[in-house]
């Protein structure tokens, strides 16, 4: 089957999806082929930044020292001071389902690992590290702008794009985007994906590749 421009991929895809009673999300379906998913290295999990972003509010927690925490505030979407990690562990499940991104000073990262872990971790959600004195307000913006992809053991995985308020054009760059990053992680490149669909969350699944 030959290749698909994206934005004609992306038209369709929204044209034969009926309308919903609220604001769905647009996303890719990847299905990967020839890769032995049990070996760690074949798994993708990766920060892509979005050119036009997701189409709604990408959450940034940033966990450390008062000092840090006076750099981000009003760029994180939520702060957590270091002396507060274990109120904030208590309440960790609730946190981990608001918070798409984390980041951590560096020296914090041992306490979080064993104390929020088997939260964070399971929904790829560990903190990024960031070496104390350091100012992360671009990382942050940047991660405000990103998804995050994980194929962990599976061949097929989906990644978010976009939501149907957002113009088709704007969804085919991020689509574009996406698949760009995916394929420079893969060992083989295109030779290891089967197969690309775009589709709305209730809607049926087009085919791009």
């Amino acid at each position: 089957m030959a290749d698909r421009n994206s934005l004609e991929v992306v038209t369709e895809a929204l044209g034969k999806a009926p309308e919903r009673g609220f604001s769905e999300s647009i996303e890719v379906s990847v299905n990967l082929k020839d890769l032995d998913l049990t070996i760690p290295k074949n798994r993708l999990e990766d920060e892509v930044p979005l050119p036009n972003g997701r189409g709604r509010p990408v959450r940034v927690a940033v966990i450390g020292s008062p000092e840090l925490i006076q750099k981000v505030r009003g760029v994180a979407d939520e702060v957590i001071l270091a002396s507060d990690l274990d109120e904030a562990v208590k309440n960790g499940k609730r946190l981990a389902g608001r918070v798409d991104f984390f980041l951590a000073e560096a020296p914090l990262m041992p306490t979080i690992g064993k104390r929020f872990g088997t939260i964070l971790g399971p929904r790829g959600k560990m903190p990024r590290p960031i070496a104390p004195g350091s100012d992360p307000s671009n990382l942050i913006r940047a991660l405000q702008r990103s998804i995050r992809v994980r194929s962990k053991g599976n061949r097929t995985f989906h990644a978010p794009v976009g939501t149907r308020t957002m113009p088709p054009e704007q969804i085919a760059q991020n689509v574009d985007a996406v698949l760009g990053r995916i394929l420079g992680k893969l060992e083989r490149g295109r030779t290891n994906v089967e197969s690309v669909y775009v589709k709305t969350t209730m809607g049926p699944a087009i085919r791009l590749w």
